[in-house]
């Protein structure tokens, strides 16, 4: 195929996987270039509302994921001050029905092990392990990318270059320098753990989100069911980039040792026996979508804090977008438009998300008065009136 219809997509994490099956079905050939030698898991349960899960249901994802993604009964909203649950939001197959689309939750390296099965299947699309992407430059013909495998350095001929590489992205560090992500001062701590060691009242197919005292909890099924997600996030300095490390376990449970955390919130802590930690940064608002004929996608230009369950969900969007804008592209010579008017369209969409993510973030560590106001609130409203509040990120469409 001709160079000219040649994209190549820089990380193959959840966003560089979908955006390059979503690239090939608008009829490009695709070369998806990631770092590592393998794939595996990196992080653990993600939540895949309907705005996102449509996009992967419509590339042909749905029969890789039946057996593993969960859909939940409802959300949990729990008060570490109350004791317990203060909301309960439906979501099963009604809310699969009203939204047109399910809500997933599942393992992360679940859902990359479909979308790179399904990218395997795929003669248009291309992965290279253990490639990296070093640099690119524009001419008239396009973008020469230089690539790395081992010592080796090659060059290759393409229309545009999609930097999909995650919140360190080597790719925006090209195009933009100045642009960093910036420490939250939290850091998120997480494990997984066998079904069968909680009591059944715990292991529902539900999100149990807890909010407390400068902390909070989530807890959900993922693996069909039979592993439970458990993610604490604290405040902290420690501050490495990463997204893996090794958690003192003890360290974790301290910080929810504090009466005015219930039992079962802490029967779920100490259920843990082994903690990741990763610090959680983001990217700043602002940064540039595209530069010529080069983008970027996912955590790459928007990396978020994780308090609205949507980063991955928008690096999914990100991709269905990206390639309806280049399949509109006319030729070679529309690329850097189409990239421009990709940016244009995504950019108040996850402003706002990011926004709320900052705000759910507050909302879910206060203490005193403020939590008992919180509480009452969130009573007041009522389930409906609070899952209609979502629907402005649950019912988008590319």
């Amino acid at each position: 195929m001709a160079a000219s219809r040649t994209i190549i997509v820089a990380g193959a994490g959840i966003g560089g996987l979908t955006a390059s099956l979503a690239l090939a079905a608008q009829g490009f050939r695709v070369v998806v270039l990631e770092k590592t030698e393998r794939l595996e898991e990196v992080g653990a349960g993600l939540q895949l509302s309907p705005n996102a899960s449509r996009v992967l249901v419509g590339l042909g994802l749905q029969p890789r994921l039946a057996g593993r993604a969960v859909i939940p009964d409802a959300v949990s909203i729990m008060s570490a001050r109350a004791g317990g649950e203060i909301s309960r939001l439906p979501l099963g197959e009604a809310a699969t029905f009203r939204a047109g689309a399910p809500y997933w939750v599942v393992h992360r390296a679940d859902l990359q092990g479909a979308l790179a099965a399904q990218v395997a299947d795929n003669p248009d699309i291309e992965l290279r392990l253990g490639c990296q992407f070093e640099d690119a430059a524009p001419h008239a013909k396009g973008l020469t990318v230089v690539q790395r495998s081992g010592n080796a350095r090659h060059q290759e001929l393409a229309t545009a270059l999609i930097g999909a590489d995650g919140i360190w992205s080597t790719v925006r560090h090209h195009l933009f320098p100045d642009a960093q992500p910036q420490f939250s001062g939290l850091i998120a701590w997480r494990g997984t753990l066998d079904a069968t060691q909680l009591p059944r009242e715990y292991t529902s197919r539900r999100v149990q989100l807890w909010m407390g005292p400068n902390a909070h909890l989530v807890v959900y099924p993922i693996s069909g069911a039979r592993q439970i997600n458990v993610v604490a996030v604290v405040p902290g300095t420690w501050n490495r980039p990463g997204w893996s490390t090794a958690g003192e376990n003890a360290e974790i449970k301290n910080a929810f040792a504090s009466y005015k955390w219930p039992g079962p919130a802490r029967m779920m802590l100490n259920a843990v026996d082994d903690w990741r930690k990763w610090a959680l940064f983001a990217v700043p608002e602002g940064v540039e979508w595209s530069k010529g004929p080069i983008a970027l996608l996912g955590d790459a230009v928007h990396a978020m804090l994780p308090f609205a369950a949507q980063g991955a969900g928008m690096a999914i969007e990100d991709a269905a977008v990206l390639a309806k804008c280049l399949g509109e592209s006319e030729a070679a010579a529309g690329i850097a438009a189409a990239l421009k008017r990709y940016g244009r369209l995504r950019r108040a969409r996850v402003s706002r998300v990011q926004r709320t993510a900052r705000h759910n973030g507050a909302i879910y560590h206060l203490s005193g008065p403020a939590a008992l106001a919180r509480d009452w609130f969130i009573r007041a409203m009522g389930p409906q009136r609070m899952l209609a509040r979502q629907d402005w990120i649950y019912d988008w469409r590319v």
